[in-house]
């Protein structure tokens, strides 16, 4: 039978943080992080005894790799303990913690920390889109002369809602000025400081340009520069560390579900396969369900809120009907309801999401699980979900082929 994994906190640095303008590195970054995890959970470095880092593109970024090696270089207390990369796009974070939680559960360690880190704005933009758009998309099938792939790919998405079931422009602005507005209460978010008018979140030409096809400017999560650790533990484990700083084992909610799935590569593939299905993407639904029965809930009336991937707001759309807040292209219902505002029903990304907090890439799937782990613990500040219980995830990786999902619970 397999151990609990519990969360026993963590730590993110600032995503608003340009690092390359401040003449710091990728090193600099990493450490930071770290450090900033050990300190916040009263746990030194040597205790560690395991470690994952979730990275896309730091070869491209910054031209380095090896990333495992990262740890002792930042706490050379850590020298030995058995460290790793992974990388799943948008999701690398994610893979990190789904490996670091199999070592957990099959006992091989009892503390073990995992810390997701990209940086992304030392080149100028349109390099930063080719760095992020090839390496995940079917290269040399897809996106072929297309100046920014991301968008490109995920108005497509949406051009599948319009045909499918039909979709409002006023539906993915509401998404979009949802997240941005959360994104003012998170003191970490990219964007909390940014301004918005009555334009900003309309068709105006000026005040929201069109990047590609359907999606404008505040459609887009950010290019992002940051670093978030979280530290997982058994049972044993978690209640001698929360017990250091006089807290409980409630402090260190335990992850109750995980799904994880993977579907072809390309786009059109994707779409192809499930144009008979009640889904857009079924193995995206499909690790959903298996995180709601893993957990033993039926679904989202059983979960306080979620931090879900809103890469743009087309796919924010998507993980609305697939986690089961409403029927198949009806996402709109929630939306118009304000089911998904921080206050509603099923609130979604109280942080800001990808697009308000901020999208360093392989952090993010990490950052999610902080943020879920500070909802539970009642530590989410001004964007705190009230009497939060349990919180879910959804990750993805590319155009969705990676998904990974998971519920995080105090009880």
């Amino acid at each position: 039978m397999s151990r609990n994994v519990r969360v026993i906190g963590g730590f993110q640095t600032d995503f608003s943080k340009n690092w390359a303008r401040e003449e710091k590195d990728l090193t600099a970054l990493f450490t930071e992080t770290l450090h900033g995890g050990l300190e916040a959970v009263h746990v030194n470095a040597g205790e560690i005894e395991s470690a994952h880092v979730g990275n896309f593109t730091a070869e491209l970024f910054c031209d380095q790799g090896h990333l495992g090696g990262f740890f002792t270089a930042a706490a050379p207390e850590m020298a030995g303990t058995p460290a790793m990369r992974h990388e799943a796009a948008c999701a690398s974070g994610s893979m990190a913690l789904l490996s670091a939680m199999s070592e957990i559960e099959a006992g091989r360690y009892d503390l073990v920390a995992v810390l997701g880190v990209e940086m992304m704005r030392n080149v100028p933009g349109a390099q930063a889109a080719a760095f992020i758009g090839s390496p995940a998309l079917w290269a040399g099938r897809e996106c072929i002369d297309v100046k920014y792939p991301w968008p490109h790919m995920f108005g497509k998405l949406g051009e599948e809602y319009e045909r499918r079931y039909g979709l409002k422009r006023e539906h993915l602005s509401e998404i979009s000025r949802i997240n941005f507005e959360n994104a003012k209460r998170n003191p970490n978010s990219q964007t909390r400081k940014w301004g918005f008018d009555e334009k900003s979140f309309t068709s105006d030409d000026e005040a929201n340009p069109t990047i590609d096809g359907m999606i404008r400017k505040h459609d887009c999560s950010q290019i992002t520069d940051g670093g978030t650790v979280v530290f997982l533990a058994s049972d044993a484990k978690a209640a001698e560390i929360v017990a250091r700083a006089g807290r409980t084992l409630s402090d260190a909610p335990r992850i109750s579900g995980w799904g994880h799935k993977t579907a072809h590569i390309g786009l059109n593939e994707k779409l192809d396969e499930s144009r008979d299905a009640e889904y857009v993407f079924p193995h995206v639904l499909a690790a959903i369900l298996d995180m709601y029965r893993r957990a033993g809930i039926d679904g989202p009336a059983g979960v306080d809120g979620f931090e879900v991937h809103d890469c743009f707001t087309p796919t924010e759309y998507m993980a609305i009907d697939h986690l089961g807040i409403t029927a198949p292209g009806e996402a709109w219902k929630a939306i118009e309801a304000g089911d998904v505002a921080l206050g509603g029903k099923s609130p979604i990304n109280p942080s800001g999401g990808l697009i308000g907090c901020g999208h360093p890439v392989g952090a993010t799937g990490v950052r999610m699980m902080l943020d879920c782990w500070k909802q539970v613990t009642d530590r989410a500040g001004d964007y705190q979900v009230e009497n939060a219980q349990r919180f879910g995830m959804l990750n993805l990786g590319g155009s969705a082929t990676t998904a990974a999902a998971f519920v995080l619970d105090k009880g």
